[in-house]
């Protein structure tokens, strides 16, 4: 079994704002200190909707890396790479829009949804609606075992995981599989090698969920097998058929709590966003002319903190004192509206300045950033070219 490894990617639609930081990138800093991580610019997923306009990707995406980095994402740790200067993504791609059934692409719910949505450009393309086969092919070009997303991102994992299945059962097929899978099973030793077939027989006989886990457990634990034969032998305790292609599980993430400006989820699309590098005075005065409750018409007036869009900031960015007195003075009118968005400004402001710290050497710089990017592409080639060697195999394309 490959080991545990992340993937996750985003399309480059500019500079990046806080509900980026609070809903992806937090989660990430905190993933790339526990698994092998690959976060990747989805650069080619810009072009399924704004094909029209690709004279603004390169600057998206020297923001986004750049935000990236800013949030404390840490190139020694984790890979960022573009997904464009790794040509395998398109080729796997192809190679997987061969045998997925039309019919799938056609049932995704965001599909209708944005074709429905968007009125202000054509959608209907083969890009947009391949759009899925190029995001399935991002992750499993990794063979990446989790996909941290949330709840409105599972059927694009899902989708993901019933096109490396039937990858997996259409090309898995070796004519003397089972003569392999028990040779390798040979190479286990004597006693390991009679517990694995009695698992093996336990689970696919008897339907002892048990059994599997424990004869997977057992070859993680074996030093003695080749990557071939770990595959088969993966593969033969659930059939017969080898493991090219890891079907992704869904790392689920909690949802931002992070609001925007009006209330409403943070977003570009809304015109509600504070950005991870905008500049003090620039803030102060969005927040300071963010709606309040609508009773609290004079300075005097009291109001109700649940029915305004500042309670909300003051959730992610107030201690418990502060929210305290924010509420209290707010019922009573003990305080003013710009008097209870200043503990906002300031703990924005002070989540901020590390950011802005990190983003300044790579602006200074430029250098540093291709020096990252070009590394991380390189390290994301020597994967995806591991997989693609595989993938050539199984579908009789290795011939020279």
């Amino acid at each position: 079994m490959f080991p545990e490894r992340i993937f996750s990617g985003m399309r480059p639609t500019g500079s990046l704002h806080l509900g980026h930081y609070h809903g992806v990138l937090k989660n990430w800093v905190r993933l790339q200190s526990e698994y092998p991580c690959f976060f990747s610019v989805v650069d080619w997923h810009a072009l399924t909707t704004h094909y029209e306009t690709p004279e603004v990707i390169e600057a998206n995406v020297t923001e986004v890396l750049i935000d990236w980095l800013a949030a404390g994402i840490d190139p020694t740790q984790a890979t960022l790479f573009i997904q464009s200067r790794v040509p395998e993504h398109a080729e796997l791609a192809l190679l997987l829009g061969m045998s997925t059934p039309l019919g799938w692409l056609e049932r995704v719910p965001t599909y209708k949804e944005q074709i429905e949505k968007i009125k202000d450009r054509d959608l209907q393309t083969y890009g947009f609606l391949g759009y899925p086969v190029l995001m399935a092919a991002d992750i499993l070009l990794y063979r990446a075992s989790l996909v941290p997303v949330g709840e409105d991102q599972v059927p694009h994992v899902e989708m993901t995981r019933e096109i490396a299945r039937r990858f997996n059962y259409l090309y898995g097929r070796e004519s003397d599989f089972e003569e392999k899978a028990l040779e390798a099973a040979r190479k286990l030793g004597g006693k390991r090698s009679k517990r694995y077939l009695e698992l093996r027989n336990a689970y696919q006989q008897d339907g002892v969920d048990e059994a599997l886990d424990q004869a997977r457990a057992l070859l993680q634990e074996s030093q003695s097998l080749s990557l071939n034969d770990r595959e088969r032998l993966f593969g033969y305790l659930e059939g017969a058929r080898k493991i090219i292609l890891v079907e992704p599980q869904v790392l689920l993430t909690e949802a931002s709590r992070m609001p925007g400006l009006d209330g409403q989820k943070m977003s570009k699309s809304y015109g509600n966003t504070i950005g991870l590098r905008e500049d003090a005075d620039t803030i102060a005065k969005k927040v300071r002319t963010m709606p309040t409750d609508p009773a609290r018409v004079r300075r005097t007036d009291p109001g109700d903190p649940t029915r305004c869009p500042v309670w909300e900031l003051h959730a992610v960015y107030s201690d418990d004192a502060t929210r305290e007195w924010a509420a209290a003075g707010c019922r009573s009118a003990g305080i003013g509206c710009l008097e209870c968005k200043q503990p906002v400004i300031d703990g924005i402001l002070r989540e901020q300045q590390p950011m802005l710290e990190r983003a300044q050497k790579y602006m200074d710089d430029p250098s540093l950033l291709r020096a990252i990017v070009a590394d991380g592409c390189d390290k994301a080639r020597k994967f995806a070219h591991e997989t693609m060697r595989d993938v050539r195999e199984a579908m009789g394309l290795a011939y020279t």
